[in-house]
This record gives structure tokens, sequence and C-alpha cells, in this order.
């Protein structure tokens, strides 16, 4: 059997012959490998020798592949942009041992900041960057590592992982809720003060959208506090505020706490749930995969 080796060209001819290939142009080829030109001509004339026969056509300004010369120009873009992102990688890892983990500002304030010190406690070698924002970064551009999204679970830059599904219901705080009498039931609510928060998300779960799967008419016009954020609308709640929607994995700790309680047995599951993504298109750190197992067991420890 031929070793793979004895089967390639060599090498360094293969080399110049991408870039010429790639540029069209053996001066151009020359300026980006820093050879002469007359060194690129050498190197593609010694791989023609090789194969035995022309892989370029020479007219009086110009380089143009023939067909074989496509051929093998394709293969080699192919395995040297391989190789190139192999090597990305390789240098990524052993030159940063930094992960970066992108969170909704919600849920990376309620949900994964008061965990991720278990996280550290089992790897204390692996620094953590945290990035918060609603809006989803491209996990193809390669700033960050693991993101954990709210969604339906198909997204084109990443390969997504279910985590864990969700309930609305409306809370409020202990002092609140003693205040004017007793919550029974859902159409109770639109007597008293409603927390929202504006979003661009057609999946995020508002008091339109909650009142109306109990067929309750919103009234047009109701008390309450509009906020630009889910967090604000929560500490609003925790100040006696009204009554705001708890997304059962993010307030299941101040409901423990005894901070906010739970109004009513009424609740809705969103259209959503939550993800964890990687990106599809590069060699995931180790750190990336230590993160999402933890991630996925303590996802599923109860309540």
């Amino acid at each position: 059997m031929k070793s793979l080796r004895s089967q390639l060209p060599p090498l360094t001819a293969l080399t110049v012959f991408e870039a010429a290939s790639r540029f069209s142009s053996f001066t151009r080829a020359a300026e980006e490998l820093g050879v002469t030109q007359a060194a690129v001509s050498r190197q593609i004339h010694l791989l023609e020798e090789d194969f035995g026969f022309p892989l370029f056509t020479r007219l009086h300004r110009q380089v143009i592949l023939t067909d074989k010369g496509k051929a093998l120009s394709a293969a080699a873009s192919d395995a040297f942009n391989l190789l190139a992102e192999a090597v990305t990688d390789l240098r990524r890892d052993a030159s940063s041992d930094e992960l970066t983990i992108s969170a909704t500002i919600a849920f990376s304030h309620f949900w994964l900041m008061p965990r991720i010190s278990e996280f550290s406690r089992h790897y204390p070698y692996i620094n953590l960057r945290i990035v918060t924002q609603d809006n989803m970064p491209n996990l193809q551009r390669g700033e960050v590592d693991v993101a954990i999204r709210f969604g339906n679970g198909m997204w084109p830059d990443g390969h997504a992982e279910p985590l864990f599904e969700d309930e609305v219901f409306p809370i409020c705080s202990p002092e609140y809720a003693g205040t004017d009498g007793r919550i029974k039931t859902p159409a109770d609510l639109t007597s008293y003060s409603l927390i929202s928060n504006e979003t661009d998300d057609p999946m995020w779960t508002g008091w339109n959208e909650w009142l109306s799967s109990f067929s309750i008419v919103v009234p047009k016009k109701t008390r309450g506090l509009r906020c630009s954020f889910y967090t604000e609308a929560i500490y609003a709640a925790l100040n006696g505020q009204g009554i705001a929607l708890g997304w059962t994995h993010l307030v299941e700790d101040l409901l423990r706490q005894g901070r906010l309680v739970r109004l009513t047995d009424a609740a809705i599951k969103p259209r959503g749930a939550y993800f964890v993504v990687v990106p599809t298109r590069q060699r995931s750190k180790e750190a990336a995969n230590l993160f999402v197992k933890w991630l996925q067991i303590v996802s599923q420890e109860p309540k």
C-alpha cells in the first residue's frame, strides 16, 4: 500500500499553486508568499511536471486554470481551509482558557449567576466571561463559545440542545398580596396594578396573551407600571409596585426565599423553551463541552 506522502505532490509547490489559483496571478501569489515571481513560476512548473499535464494556460498578462487545474484548486482550497480551521482551534485552546457564555439579561441575572459558582468550583482553571444581552449574538463570528437562548431551538448559527420548558403565572411581593384582598381567579387580576416589560421577542408572554388564554377581555386602560427589561419588572414586584408575570425558572429562587409569592394556580406554557446552543462551524472548546454537560445536569435538578 502506498503511503499518504507518496500519493501527494510536493507540498511546497502545492502551497504556491493554491495561492496562484486563488489570485489567478503568479505576481500576486508571489507577493502573498513573500517570494519572487520567478520562484512561483518554478514551483508551478515542478508541479506540472509531477502531474504530467498543465495546470494553467499562460496568456500575455494573466494565467487561467485548465479544467484539471480547477479540480486541483478546489481540492487544495478545501484542504487548506480545513487545516487552517483546525490549527486556529488548537491555538485557541492552547492560548486561552477563557469560556465566553452568552445569555439574556434576565436569565443571567436570575438563573445563571446564582448557580455559576458551582461550575467554577468543579473547574477552577476555566476563566468565565458572561455576556449578557437580549439581542442574540451570531455564534459564527467566534466571539461566543456557548449561548443560552429562549425560542424554538431552530437557529442557523448553532446546534441547540434543550434545557427546560417553563410556565408563566402571576407573582407579587407578600406585602402587595395582602393589601387589597385575596385574588382567586385570573379575572381578578385586571383590578390590580399589572407590571409589564417591553420586548421584541414574539415568543415572550405578556399580560395580553396571558389573560387572553383564560378568555379574559383585557381592559383598554389598566393600571400598572411598564418597564424596559424583565429584570426591572421583577424588582418592581419585589418592591410592591404591583403584579408581574413570573417565569418558573427565573423566579424560583425568589419564590423559595419568600420574597415573591404566586397568586393563583393558573399558568400557561409559553411557545418556546430554553436551549443551550454551540456554534456549528467550529470545533467546540473542551471547556464549552464541560459547561454544556454541567448545564444539562443542573437544569434537570428538582426545583
